[in-house]
């Protein structure tokens, strides 16, 4: 019952629910798959975030293991999102989850776990699950969004480019020849079709087209045969090819001159130098903060000492340099607080 007094309640209704909800199911499902995933140059660049994230060094836990890295370093590459379990057993990888969330932050789960018979579904609040996001939405903060996403152009060119070359190769006429020859029987000019298959440093003889019959000569076309071969160069094939190539790897922080023919070890060493520092590293330090924050244990992960992406060289020369500073402060009798604060003014840690 309602009393006589009391004002009606004013309805309220979510605005724009249902275009939320499809568009964050647009973005989930269009994160998870892409074409160019089938090229060989993003198997490439995701390998190199799942190895680099693998041998990372981690202190605080156990569940990090080598293999749960490496899963969450290949579904980040290809997802832009790795979710995990927390069991009493260990990491859990999930297959496909659902989440509800609460002023924008995740609060439960609602997970399917890969078995043998079939996957298992479980629900689990927001404490119990590993959620590393990388490149999020501002408009849907709790999913993550892939690189093949966040450059889905360029991927297509890829994928439309390599998928045109594969089917040229199959079903394009490559290497084959039309031939003028005399007016002949079907099966005479069969049979001389097979004859050209395969011969290979023989000396073939043919009657010439170059004769005159029912009283006038035949068109001046002695031997001279038409390629059918497509030319692939008036495309411009190869130039678009390497440079949607380039571009997908650097939007996965591999820098393209590592994969150029005549790359050299220096370049190389500041191409996994960039990668590691730049790529690797922060996702390192945003994984170590969701298990530091999920698992109740302070987690650090470091992916720059064990990929060895720094300049040993210069870190020896800083360090002798250095001993022979500290020999001469010694020598000199200077105060070690002064010692220490000139080492904090150039920011020597």
């Amino acid at each position: 019952m309602r009393w006589p007094w009391r004002k009606p309640e004013t309805e309220k209704r979510a605005t724009g629910y249902t275009a939320h909800v499809i568009q964050a199911r647009e973005a989930y499902i269009s994160g998870t798959r892409g074409l160019a995933e089938l090229t060989g140059t993003v198997q490439s660049c995701v390998s190199m975030w799942e190895h680099g994230l693998s041998l990372a060094d981690v202190e605080g836990t156990t569940f990090l293991t080598t293999r749960n890295l490496a899963r969450i370093g290949r579904s980040l590459a290809l997802k832009g999102e790795a979710v995990m379990v927390v069991d009493a057993e260990g990491l859990l990888p999930v297959s496909d989850w659902d989440v509800s969330t609460r002023n924008g932050r995740p609060r439960a789960y609602r997970v399917s776990i890969p078995d043998v018979g079939g996957a298992t579904s479980r629900t689990a609040l927001a404490s119990e699950v590993l959620h590393v996001i990388i490149g999020s939405d501002p408009v849907n903060p709790w999913f993550g969004s892939a690189p093949l996403k966040r450059a889905s152009l360029t991927s297509d060119l890829l994928h439309a480019l390599e998928s045109a070359l594969a089917e040229t190769y199959s079903n394009a006429p490559v290497g084959s020849l039309i031939v003028p020859f005399p007016e002949a029987p079907e099966t005479d000019m069969t049979a001389i079709a097979r004859e050209f298959r395969g011969i290979r440093g023989k000396v073939m003889v043919r009657e010439s087209v170059n004769v005159h019959a029912a009283g006038g000569p035949a068109p001046q076309a002695d031997w001279r045969p038409n390629d059918l071969t497509p030319d692939l160069q008036r495309a411009m094939t190869a130039e678009s090819l390497a440079a949607a190539r380039e571009s997908v790897c650097a939007v996965y922080g591999v820098l393209p001159a590592m994969w150029g023919a005549a790359a050299q070890g220096p370049l190389i060493r500041e191409a996994q130098r960039h990668l590691a520092q730049w790529v690797l590293q922060p996702i390192a330090a945003a994984i170590a903060e969701e298990a530091t924050d999920k698992l109740g244990a302070t987690v650090t992960l470091d992916v720059i000492r064990p990929l060895q992406a720094f300049d040993a060289g210069g870190r020896a020369r800083a360090f002798s340099t250095m001993v022979q500073a500290l020999a001469q402060a010694k020598e000199a009798g200077l105060d070690p607080q002064a010692v220490e604060d000139g080492l904090k003014f150039i920011d020597w840690a």
